[in-house]
């Protein structure tokens, strides 16, 4: 008899998809389906050994929810922590360091440990209450899908030793009913299909019948086309052992046993010498994916002018200068301003779009691209109109900081109707930048460059002055042609007499 260690009632708050239903449930000793109401929506439970499934159709972002398992002959109550989703676009992520050691107490808000995310390294923080039992994945760990079971509380700290040899079932880290049904039905044929599989069975891969259904992206699919490669002999590491472009590229064919020769090793350092592959970090698949989106579905134009900045340059010596060191002012500083401005100026370019409509934002939430060792992060300076110039040098300098070092906040570099990509203390001349969806326009600003100027006015009828490149990349969706070049004007207004920035 699978008995509860106490009866009780407990209250939580599940997110499914979007919406937050509150539930009541009932601990249940019966092992029969059975139907509650819960906000509205039907909710089918399955009470089958220690474990309570809930199932909630239509709605599909409950596999990272947390899960109870009640007292049994076999281990203590406890709680079954899975790998979070720390943004909305994040699927799998990367295990750092565990904060918690095992036997350790745990309060709702502790940080439990570091997760690498597909944007930063952030800080998971544990909602729940107990003690740090066991430790499932540890730290190192790569591309640790979501949902996937990370570590065991225990509610009593001296149940703490009773999960050293504890293994997590495979209906943990699938949400269905029917697999958590089959956990009690001792079967041979699980334990043969745990087993690697032989080289025998490689063709195809794991078995897999002709009849089966092969899933692959469309960019697999044409890659291996042309590759002459075939699905079968190929396996998948995305959801659900879909096939991917990186598993096409990574393909090495199955070459026929040849005969023993004995060769120097020498040949062998030579061959593998050549080359050196690097893992993606989940950062760099996320840009991979968006950049390749970006430049696929919106269509670009572009439009350069050259601005002069002696004023500019003037003005921002003499604030450096009366700053007392309370900040130093920076040419991106005003360059960012400025945007902001232009967009309240020209609130058309601050929009982005939506499929069926065009969202146009009240403030200028201007991002700004930093270049980190894991890829390109882009963080927002919120309300830029409304705030200074020394106060946007201090939070762009602070924002650029934590990004390097992967600490950044979600919505710290989440949002954003605009963009700022500053190549010039590269010495770039100009470039054209690829637009940050779904905003509608990101500015390519190049080096400041000295040049030479009729000027009749002086005694040697020219005169050197400070120019700079800058590529404005549109989405033809939402920006005009010529609403651009309005925008751009509105810019070079504000640049060309920085004191309007102080008004």
């Amino acid at each position: 008899m699978y008995a509860l260690r106490r009866q009780r009632f407990f209250t939580k708050i599940c997110k499914f998809g979007g919406p937050r239903v509150p539930i009541q449930v009932t601990p249940v000793l019966t092992r029969f389906p059975k139907l509650l109401k819960a906000g509205g929506q039907s909710l089918t439970t399955v009470c089958t050994r220690n474990v309570l499934t809930i199932r909630l159709p239509n709605l599909q972002s409950y596999e990272t929810s947390l899960r109870r398992y009640y007292g049994s002959q076999s281990y203590p109550s406890h709680i079954v922590v899975p790998m979070p989703a720390l943004s909305p676009t994040m699927t799998m992520g990367n295990i750092g360091k565990w904060r918690k050691e095992i036997g350790d107490a745990i309060t709702p808000g502790d940080v439990l440990v570091e997760i690498e995310t597909d944007k930063a390294q952030m800080d998971f923080e544990c909602q729940e209450e107990g003690y740090l039992a066991k430790i499932l994945i540890e730290t190192g760990a790569k591309d640790v899908n979501v949902g996937n079971p990370i570590a065991i509380i225990a509610e009593d700290q001296e149940d703490v030793q009773k999960f050293t040899d504890y293994v997590i079932e495979q209906s943990s880290t699938t949400p269905e009913v029917e697999q958590v049904e089959e956990t009690h039905e001792p079967s041979a044929q699980k334990e043969t299909s745990k087993e690697p599989p032989s080289e025998k069975s490689r063709e195809p891969i794991k078995g897999r019948s002709p009849t089966d259904r092969i899933l692959a992206s469309p960019v697999a699919r044409k890659l291996a086309a042309e590759r002459g490669i075939s699905l079968d002999q190929v396996t998948g590491t995305g959801p659900k052992d879909r096939i991917v472009k990186a598993d096409i590229l990574n393909f090495v064919p199955p070459s026929a046993p040849s005969p023993t020769v004995d060769k120097p090793t020498t040949s062998s350092v030579e061959a593998t010498s050549e080359y050196t592959d690097i893992p993606l970090t989940n950062m760099r698949k996320v840009i991979a994916e968006r950049l390749s989106e970006s430049k696929q579905s919106i269509p670009h134009y572009y439009l350069t002018i050259e601005v002069e900045v002696d004023r500019l340059l003037k003005l921002r010596e003499e604030l450096n200068k009366d700053s007392d060191g309370k900040y130093k002012l920076s040419v991106n500083d005003f360059i960012i301003k400025s945007a902001a401005l232009a967009l309240l100026e020209i609130p058309e370019a601050n929009s982005s779009w939506h499929g069926d409509f065009i969202r146009r934002y009240h403030n200028a939430d201007v991002s700004v691209a930093v270049a980190t060792p894991s890829g390109l992060i882009t963080p927002v300076v919120k309300n830029a109109q409304a705030k200074g110039l020394a106060s946007i040098s201090r939070q762009v300098k602070e924002l650029a900081d934590r990004a390097k070092e992967g600490k950044l906040a979600p919505h710290e570099y989440q949002g954003g109707s605009f963009t700022v990509s500053n190549l010039g203390m590269f010495g770039i001349k100009s470039f054209t930048a690829i637009i940050n969806p779904p905003q509608s326009c990101i500015l390519a600003v190049g080096a400041t460059k000295q040049k030479l100027v009729p000027d009749s006015s002086q005694e040697t009828g020219y005169q050197i002055v400070n120019t700079m490149h800058v590529t404005l990349s549109c989405d033809h969706r939402v920006v005009d042609g010529a609403l651009g070049a309005q925008w751009l004007s509105a810019w070079r207004s504000y640049m060309e007499n920085p004191i309007k920035l102080i008004l």
